[in-house]
């Protein structure tokens, strides 16, 4: 449910600023008949998806949260970034007023950059495991560095969408594929943790299933 929560909030961001750069660019042309005619034609359209936008949002970090994840600085000021553009775009494009308009815009924009920027910070830096006596020991240094605060200490905490690790069917390279390049809500660790970190992360996640 959480992965498809996800899809449908990328897609109703992606739409959401679309539609106000295009509101946007009519009101700094001066285009006022055609902004008019253009927000008559989607203003219900245009709620549908600001309550998409902000419910999609807010269910997922609901969903984090129940399941003892936490809310970030940055998710934080993305949040207050949202919540502002809204009434600015509502206003500045009412009584045409540019600066307003802009500035609602500028939030949509800083907001997605947050929420890229937030992604990233999770992937966070490298682990050092030379003190490590065995692959076992190393995988579960990275483990805990890298994927507890969504898998859980067991794998099975399923915050931000994470999958029961214990379940998976994937196999080592599959999962290998993925730590890399990142899935779905997962950052991609490619640059942060050298190949035999990753299969010694996987190693150590096989024992899950035991």
């Amino acid at each position: 449910m959480y992965t498809g929560l996800l899809h449908t909030h990328k897609l109703v961001v992606v739409l959401f600023l679309l539609h106000y750069v295009v509101k946007l660019v009519l009101l700094l042309l001066n285009r006022n008949e055609q902004l008019a005619n253009y927000s008559k034609r989607t203003k219900v359209t245009e709620m549908a998806i600001s309550a998409l936008f902000l419910i999609t949002g807010l269910w997922m970090m609901g969903t984090s949260i129940m399941k003892g994840g936490s809310v970030s600085t940055l998710q934080i000021i993305k949040l207050v970034c949202v919540f502002s553009s809204i009434p600015l775009a509502i206003i500045g494009f009412k009584r045409s007023n540019k600066l307003l308009a802009v500035l609602a815009v500028l939030l949509i924009i800083a907001a997605y950059g947050l929420a890229e920027v937030n992604k990233k910070k999770k992937a966070g830096g490298a682990v050092n495991t030379e003190t490590a006596g065995s692959t076992l020991e190393a995988g579960k240094l990275v483990y805990q560095d890298k994927c507890m605060q969504c898998h859980g200490s067991d794998g099975a905490a399923g915050i931000s969408g994470a999958k029961a690790l214990g379940q998976t069917s994937l196999t080592a390279d599959e999962q290998k594929a993925i730590v890399k390049s990142g899935k779905n809500s997962m950052p991609a660790f490619g640059e942060t943790i050298t190949e035999e970190q990753t299969m010694a992360v996987i190693e150590y996640v096989a024992t899950f299933k035991q």
